[in-house]
């Protein structure tokens, strides 16, 4: 996994390295880390036209000495004090390469960048100038770049907000600090799947990741059905479906072991159903009819093993304080020794700002954490950087999603695999990240234009023995 820093652990960190070494060590080790990727940029160096927007802190040293980099390489440099710079670059010559060294991540304020010419590649050191190197918010008028080199660690501001955007492809360069130490948050990459996701043992029988499936109603089966062919595709042994007052021989999924639930007051039925599975899914489909709710939650607060809550499900655990009340285990009943750390939520922004009473602010990854902190449970909240935080502070990020998901249905896939990997013995909070980071994968495995829900959980499957191999 990746190291996440804030701006100030970041500035943490540059303290730590000082002790070792001087600041114009790592200047001179970030300006060459910018010069090299520049020199990609442009393909070669000699007589190419590079313009070096600078500052006065030290994103300006860093341009300052790629700049000094290249111009021994042959490249014809100019370098812009950021304070004075045009409205427009390339109005008095031609130009192939645009450095943004203006300001870094602690700039505070607003900054209009000068403009570039259609199809001049801009390269930005650390991030964006004028992006909020906690928040992502763009202050401003910052430029877009094609790549963003920053130093030590990611940044916050480049994995949310308008940073996402404007940030291009990101690069971590290591100039020799460190900075897993003080890391609390950490993006997930491909490499965790197959560390984290062991293969079944040679003796391995079907209830040993065994997933209950709680889910649709009358008229509304599609949802349920893709939760449930998800979860076998990611793993499970058996999957037991129950729809409240539908016919289990009407799924799409013959594999899965229907189970009759009652139309109203189901819970008792939906844990004995569940009762000897590892994980149980509720939510997708059922509807929002108050009895509904509190079915939900009489589950949560006696089904023993983790459960995932998503869609529907999450609106019968209230608002604000209402939601640490629902997920609570009934202290006396069979999932006290559970508790709240082992109920994974899985809200779009939607959900998230119903959950929490209140309007979604600039920063997704501090308020997903302040949920989780607040409740207990697990919260995975849904996004182009999908955040996923435990009570403790920890925070996993999966970048791996793209708009092929923005369709429906995509979320009960995913809340199919989660159910799957908490079955296969993984922590709460890692079998989410690892499962939207999974979800995000499988959608490059499918086609470009057309992508439906449907697809997910074969192509999930095939990500999975991707990792494998």
């Amino acid at each position: 996994m990746k190291p996440v820093l804030r701006v100030e652990e970041m500035r943490a960190v540059d303290d730590d390295a000082l002790h070792v070494v001087s600041e114009q060590t790592l200047v001179e080790r970030a300006g060459t880390a910018v010069a090299t990727w520049a020199v990609r940029l442009l393909g070669g160096t000699y007589g190419r036209r590079v313009v070096v927007v600078a500052g006065k802190g030290n994103n300006g040293a860093d341009g300052r000495v790629a700049a000094a980099r290249l111009r021994r390489r042959g490249a014809r440099v100019t370098v812009v004090e950021a304070a004075d710079a045009p409205a427009r670059i390339g109005e008095s010559g031609a130009v192939d390469l645009v450095v943004d060294a203006a300001y870094g991540t602690g700039f505070r304020g607003t900054y209009r960048a000068p403009a570039v010419p259609p199809g001049v590649p801009v390269l930005a050191v650390d991030i964006p100038s004028g992006v909020n190197g906690d928040t992502g918010e763009a202050c401003g008028e910052p430029l877009r770049a094609d790549v963003t080199v920053t130093f030590g660690a990611l940044k916050t501001g480049l994995l949310q907000g308008d940073g996402l955007l404007l940030a291009g492809r990101v690069e971590v360069a290591d100039i020799g600090l460190d900075a897993g130490r003080r890391a609390r948050i950490w993006v997930v990459e491909d490499a965790d799947v197959a560390r984290w996701l062991a293969p079944r043992p040679r003796r391995a029988h079907k209830w040993q990741t065994a997933v209950a499936v709680v889910a649709g109603s009358p008229g509304m089966t599609g949802a349920a059905d893709m939760c449930a062919r998800a979860a076998y595709r990611a793993g499970a042994g058996m999957v037991r479906l129950g729809v409240p007052g539908g016919d289990p021989a009407r799924s799409t999924v013959p594999e899965a072991v229907g189970a009759r639930l009652p139309a109203q007051a189901w819970a008792a039925d939906a844990l004995d159903m569940a009762a000897r599975c590892r994980a149980l899914v509720v939510g997708p489909g059922l509807g929002r009819a108050a009895p509904t709710g509190a079915d939900v939650r009489q589950v949560l607060s006696r089904c023993p093993a983790p459960v995932v809550v998503d869609a529907d499900g999450l609106y019968a655990l209230g608002t604000g304080g209402d939601v640490a009340v629902a997920v609570r285990a009934d202290p006396d009943g069979p999932a006290a020794a559970r508790g709240a750390g082992a109920v994974v939520i899985t809200p779009h922004d939607g959900e998230f700002a119903h959950l929490t009473g209140s309007a979604a602010g600039p920063d997704r990854i501090a308020e997903v954490a302040a949920l989780a902190a607040g409740t207990g449970v697990v919260v995975l909240r849904k996004g182009p950087t999908t955040v996923v935080a435990r009570a403790d502070g920890e925070v996993l990020l999966a970048t791996a999603g793209s708009a092929r998901l923005a369709t429906a249905g995509t979320g009960d896939v995913l809340s199919g695999v989660i159910g799957a990997f908490l079955a296969r013995g993984i922590e709460p909070h890692l079998a989410a990240a690892l499962a939207a980071h999974v979800h995000g994968r499988a959608a490059d495995f499918g086609p470009p234009e057309g992508l439906v829900a449907g697809d997910l959980p074969d192509l999930v499957a095939a990500c999975l023995s991707a990792a494998r191999r």
